[in-house]
């Protein structure tokens, strides 16, 4: 096994350039399965295992349980550590997060849709229901913020210039929470951009600074149905994209009141939702539609 020191791994690789060849030392990012454990009077529950980047596990752990509609609020969380148990090997034990819940009973989780093998490359898979995030009765958006195109097109070169272990490894997802004004307040890193997702939300949630009203998420590959699902629980009202939306991505957008960016490369970006909240000279991009 390539020994790994934090989110990144030490390997030697031989590259090959102009017909030549040479050896030498380069960085990967590190990924390693997580297994998330629920804890209630004494009683201990896997509800999820996911393979990760490491780093951020507590925000990982948090934002995941909380878009799945776990666990609500911060005061409904005890504590979030790391498995020390005797019976778990020490190289595990930075994998295995416990969250302890202020109950008398660990919840009922047969009622989920998926009961939780999650991959970095893809996420959880086979949950396309639209009725299922409408039943979390997720905060209504608000009618704002209402964004420029300047200020949207401003925002990858943010995202990409705070990106500190793409830099080393050039194989990681990114995910960046901005203010309306764009500027970034929070960007995570992970081999799965929905992993990036749940760290940025878990940030929020251990801050309690959900519901995100006020803020727009940039993730740096393509926008998902289960991006925009944790998107719609979070309650952000504004999703940007560098590359293409999901049919059921825009089918989330619509019908929850999101405004979905996608290809937001350079000066250009497509808007496949919600256009109301994107104004040119203090008019919005539905009328602007109308009267052009």
């Amino acid at each position: 096994m390539i020994p790994r020191v934090g989110s990144k791994v030490r390997t030697r690789v031989t590259v090959v350039e102009g017909g030549r060849r040479r050896d030498r030392d380069d960085q990967l990012a590190a990924e390693e399965p997580l297994e998330i454990r629920l804890q209630a009077e004494g009683e201990t529950q896997t509800v999820a295992v996911t393979m990760r980047t490491p780093g951020n596990d507590f925000e990982l752990a948090a934002g995941f349980l909380h878009n799945e509609g776990i666990i609500g609020e911060p005061a409904q969380v005890s504590g979030i550590s790391y498995c020390v148990d005797a019976d778990v090997e020490a190289d595990q034990r930075y994998n295995i997060v416990n969250v302890g819940l202020r109950r008398a009973s660990l919840p009922e989780l047969a009622t989920l849709e998926r009961h939780f093998y999650t991959t970095s490359a893809c996420g959880v898979c086979g949950k396309a229901s639209l009725d299922a995030i409408e039943m979390r009765d997720c905060p209504a958006l608000p009618a704002g913020p209402r964004v420029s195109p300047s200020v949207l097109t401003g925002l990858p070169g943010k995202l990409r210039a705070a990106q500190g272990l793409f830099d080393a490894t050039g194989g990681l997802h990114a995910a960046g929470l901005f203010d309306a004004e764009g500027e970034l307040m929070c960007l995570r890193e992970d081999v799965g951009r929905h992993n990036a997702v749940d760290k940025l939300i878990g940030w929020a949630f251990m801050r309690r600074k959900l519901p995100l009203h006020d803020c727009m998420l940039l993730v740096s590959g393509r926008a998902s149905f289960e991006i925009l699902q944790k998107s719609t629980v979070a309650g952000l009202p504004v999703v940007c994209a560098v590359s293409a939306p999901s049919h059921l991505a825009v089918d989330v957008a619509r019908r929850f009141g999101v405004t979905l960016i996608g290809f937001l490369r350079g000066e250009r970006l497509n808007i496949y939702a919600g256009g109301e909240r994107i104004i040119w000279n203090g008019r919005n991009s539905s009328e602007e539609s109308v009267r052009t």
